[in-house]
């Protein structure tokens, strides 16, 4: 490995334990800003879920922690990394990201400032982290009993969320297209409390009660909070993971709707959730 490369594994060990100290848990990234460690199950036949049960590294988000030690040893595991993953949704912080991209040809901070004067918001002072393309994230903290998921787009064009199940690209990371900095005057704070107007524009929708679903019970709500919590490069792994079950079950015709929700909300198309949900169904013997 290059000299430079060693260099900015070094760095970003460093920005990572500093990160942690602040209590926020992290990850290894690589340049590609996806996790540095291969998924143990890479080679492994089907979708297995597993967060971290197996005890080995390389399970993502699921690795995320604040323990110097833990985080020591995932990048000595990922030798090639330059950068760390802050994980979101999780105590003491219960991180969002709100993820104001410039790569859409939208004006997403304008799309911001719109909802804020449409729903009465104000965007309190917090960190501000600038990535290479010169969009930027914003730092909310959220309420300890609440989930927000994680959505492309859904909120306004240009604009994604990462909450639980997702993470966001520390400051002091160099990736392929550049580094994340944080903001002058920014690095010092602590994440704000998310406005309660703009944490109610993060959750999803409340679904009308239809008896059809009722049959579904815990276990079908567990299969839909799973795919909820999938972040970019889990979201047709877990659709298609929960859709199985829940067809090997019997529930699948019942559970079709609140999956496709489910799925939207993680960031898929409604296109994309079908086709997948449809390939479970054939996979496990089942008329789509």
């Amino acid at each position: 490995m290059a000299t430079t490369d060693r260099q900015a594994t070094t760095l970003a060990l460093a920005h990572a334990l500093s990160a942690a100290e602040r209590g926020l848990a992290v990850i290894p990234l690589s340049r590609t800003k996806l996790p540095a460690l291969r998924s143990p199950h890479h080679d492994d036949p089907g979708p297995r879920p597993c967060h971290g049960e197996c005890g080995r590294l390389g399970h993502g988000v699921y690795d995320a922690s604040t323990d110097p030690a833990r985080i020591r040893e995932l990048f000595a595991a990922a030798p090639r990394a330059t950068g760390y993953g802050i994980a979101c949704g999780l105590p003491p912080h219960h991180l969002i990201g709100v993820d104001l991209d410039t790569k859409t040809g939208t004006d997403s901070s304008a799309a911001l400032r719109e909802l804020a004067l449409r729903h009465l918001f104000t965007i309190p002072d917090t960190v501000v982290v600038i990535t290479p393309s010169g969009g930027r994230h914003l730092w909310l903290s959220g309420p300890p009993d609440v989930v927000v998921p994680n959505s492309a787009g859904r909120l306004a064009p240009g604009i994604d969320i990462r909450g639980a199940g997702g993470y966001l690209v520390g400051p002091g990371s160099r990736t392929e297209h550049g580094v994340y900095v944080a903001a002058p005057g920014t690095a010092h704070l602590a994440p704000a409390a998310c406005p309660p107007a703009l944490l109610r524009l993060l959750l999803p929708p409340p679904r009308t009660p239809r008896p059809a679903h009722a049959a579904v019970g815990d276990h079908g709500q567990g299969l839909v909070q799973f795919v909820l919590a999938a972040h970019e490069g889990q979201r047709n792994t877990r659709l298609f993971w929960a859709a199985c079950r829940a067809y090997e079950d019997g529930i699948g015709p019942a559970l079709l709707d609140p999956l496709v929700e489910a799925a939207l909300n993680a960031g898929l198309t409604e296109r994309e959730a079908r086709a997948t949900i449809a390939s479970a169904a054939r996979m496990t013997g089942h008329r789509p």
